[in-house]
């Protein structure tokens, strides 16, 4: 996979710290927690009403955008598991 948010250089991650941060980091973030994203994601959105599952509809940028998304986030993290219930794993 390749895409605009790959690293230029391999990453090599730390192991996660227990560190406190702030709630105002936090904020705009809350509204993903614990829900599938992916249409919110590629409409870069951040409205509760787009955050959901359902990504099939988007016009073929947002498709672009998330799968940009998708590249971004398989080249820094390990899949740990996958949202309960979801369809959208094409």
């Amino acid at each position: 996979m390749a895409g605009r948010f790959e690293p230029k250089v391999p990453v090599q991650l730390n192991p996660p710290k227990n560190d406190p941060i702030s709630v105002e980091e936090l904020a705009k973030a809350t509204v993903f927690a614990g829900k599938d994203a992916s249409r919110a994601l590629g409409k870069t959105s951040t409205k509760p009403e787009d955050v959901k599952a359902e990504w099939h509809d988007l016009e073929d940028k947002e498709k672009e955008t998330l799968n940009d998304w998708i590249i971004f986030f398989s080249k820094r993290y390990n899949v740990v598991g996958v949202v309960e219930g979801a369809e959208n794993m094409e």
